[in-house]
């Protein structure tokens, strides 16, 4: 024990042994957290097309819910910090919600059943109001669940360091992430194709059963992993409901300084100070150190604006959107082991705020990039008519050529052809047959991907309507490779510093309000998307990576402002101070009480010799 510590901490903290100069306590944590992580992201890969195949839901009501539900398991994690850090402890906490979480998972994979209602063995169930209200009594658990344990872990893994472990601590943030991504790659993968299958008792459906199913069990094996370390675990108790304390100490304070508004009071050093009339200073510091965190989150956002639309720039195939958690399993520990330890061996000092604002710089490149590859895919596109124009095929059927002349527009010669049949092809290469009675004739020819062809028959010749695509998919790497390392350098660096710059009875709702910028992010893209309505969706993507600049330098600004503490530091201070100043109370009191002895004593004195 260092001589920074507190002896306090000490006194209660499990003894866990250590691995690698890690707690071995944190390997439950990081596999718990790749587990909650593939249930999650799993469930979500095949949830719209459960609400549109299954449910048979229109495509807008299959978007709203599912965004409405995305934004709730945003919102549930300032419950859950709360709950933790006031009442139950981040332990408890991440357990009953886990519980309720696996419950969840299981309603969800149960009315994906459809056999249940499936009187008639047709394969459509028959009472689909059972599964509606199932689905979203299930939703629901899962929201409240991830939502609500995702602030808790991160912070409870980093309660396992001590104090002198700082490097540890920043690691298991890496792994942490890491961890996040490879369940998000797996579940993204796996589930998908267990959807594929066909599965029922009486008649044969897509198995959305087993695709929600699989993310259940996934849960609860997370649930058993986190409880086998449960012996291992430090676990802070909570000191009370802190947050009550909080808005009644912020309060007063404000109301303090209203009452005092007069010049003939003097100023003091920050408005919180107003409360040290009836709060203790040690509140103080530690509501002071939440809310300078919190206002450095205000601009932040705006990065999630962008991070959350990656999926708009994917071209063909939807495969391509694994490259982001690939990435991110390559680009952490590159950051961590190589980049950053040559950065500081330059001499130059890469603070967390930094990290995070050439993270924000980096993912306005990759939104750049987005609208160079954009332009080159909008040249290859046809002329569609707009709402002020239409657009007129004409083709000749008869046996001679025709000439067309149409008002405004220069002749056109049309040669005698035979109109049979007009087909689109999605795929890449296909033969196929043509009958008529008896005769019948196969086609083989190669087409390319977002073309469109015009047949004439018995003509072999071949019109073509569209061009297929020459944009190459390497062309989306680098946006890609931009915005997965602005990802790293932002978001994880950012659980990092929430973690480290958080008081300790805190340090849960404050991981709940890094979360909540993401739920706001969310929001900004409905409202910026609804409001701009720009015709081509490259200036969408400029518009967006212009925005993101213009935030990145105004945190540039409050970060430089920004002076970075040490929690534990001042809370033993404090503690210290109000040791020193029990005890100087005490000896007073005590030198009180033997003033009145002595005083009684020489009183008794005087009074013997005044008898006497």
């Amino acid at each position: 024990m260092t001589d920074k510590e507190d002896p306090k901490k000490h006194k209660s903290k499990v003894k866990s042994k250590v691995v690698c100069g890690y707690p071995i306590s944190i390997f439950f944590i990081v596999v718990n957290e790749f587990c909650e992580r593939f249930s999650y992201y799993g469930m979500r890969a095949v949830l719209v097309l459960y609400f549109k195949y299954f449910l048979l839901w229109d495509d807008d009501l299959s978007t709203s819910i599912y965004h409405t539900f995305v934004a709730l398991c945003y919102l549930t994690p300032i419950l859950g910090a709360i709950v933790a850090d006031s009442w139950l402890g981040k332990f408890k906490t991440i357990i009953y919600l886990s519980i309720v979480y696996a419950i969840g998972q299981v309603a969800m994979a149960v009315s994906a059943i459809h056999d249940i209602t499936d009187s008639d063995r047709n394969g459509t169930p028959n009472n689909m109001t059972f599964h509606v209200v199932l689905s979203m009594v299930g939703l629901f658990l899962i929201a409240l669940g991830t939502g609500g344990i995702k602030p808790c872990v991160a912070a409870f893994g980093g309660d396992q360091f001590s104090e002198h472990q700082d490097k540890q601590r920043r690691t298991f943030f890496s792994v942490f992430y890491l961890c996040i991504n490879g369940g998000s790659l797996l579940s993204t993968i796996i589930t998908p194709i267990l959807r594929a299958q066909d599965c029922g008792i009486y008649s044969q459906q897509k198995c959305y059963s087993l695709a929600f199913g699989v993310p259940a069990a996934l849960m609860v094996v997370a649930l058993a992993v986190f409880i086998i370390g449960s012996g291992m675990y430090y676990k802070p108790e909570p000191q009370g409901n802190i947050m009550l304390e909080v808005c009644k100490c912020i309060g007063f304070a404000v109301k303090n300084r209203y009452r005092h508004r007069s010049k003939k009071y003097p100023k003091r050093q920050h408005w919180m100070d107003w409360a040290e009339e009836k709060y203790d200073k040690l509140l103080i510091a530690q509501i002071k150190m939440v809310l300078k965190v919190l206002f450095l989150y205000i601009p932040l956002p705006m990065f999630w604006t962008l991070f959350d639309q990656k999926g708009l720039i994917v071209i063909q195939p939807d495969q391509m959107q694994t490259v982001n958690p690939i990435l991110i399993l390559t680009l952490v520990p590159i950051m961590d082991s190589i980049i950053y330890p040559l950065i500081k061996k330059c001499g130059f000092n890469f603070t967390p705020l930094k990290r995070m604002t050439v993270g924000m710089i980096m993912a306005a490149i990759a939104f750049v990039c987005a609208a160079l590859v954009q332009m080159e895919i909008d040249k290859t596109l046809p002329t569609f008519p707009s709402k002020s124009e239409n657009q007129l095929k004409l083709l000749n059927m008869g046996t001679n050529p025709v000439t067309v002349t149409l008002p405004g527009l220069d002749p056109v010669n049309l040669t005698a052809y035979s109109l049979v049949n007009r087909r689109s092809f999605l795929f890449i290469r296909t033969t196929f047959t043509l009958q008529s009675g008896s005769q019948s004739c196969k086609y083989s020819a190669e087409f390319g991907f977002g073309s469109s062809y015009t047949y004439f028959i018995p003509s072999t010749l071949i019109f073509e309507n569209i061009k297929p695509n020459s944009v190459h998919l390497a062309l989306q790497i680098p946006q890609y490779f931009f915005i997965t390392a602005g990802e790293v350098m932002f978001s994880v660096t950012g659980l990092e510093f929430s973690y480290s710059q958080a008081p300790s009875n805190m340090k849960a709702v404050l991981q709940a309000g890094w979360l909540f910028t993401v739920a706001i992010g969310n929001f900004i893209v409905l409202i910026v998307a609804e409001l701009a309505k720009l015709p081509k969706q490259w200036t969408e993507y400029i518009l967006f990576a212009s925005l993101l600049v213009a935030v990145c330098i105004i945190f540039s600004i409050m970060a430089y402002f920004y002076t970075y503490i040490d929690p534990a530091e001042i809370e033993a201070q404090f503690k210290k101070d109000n040791e020193d100043d029990e005890d100087d109370q005490s000896k007073l009191q005590k030198q009180e009480v033997e003033m009145t002895k002595k005083d009684s004593i020489e009183s008794h004195r005087e009074g013997k010799q005044t008898r006497m």
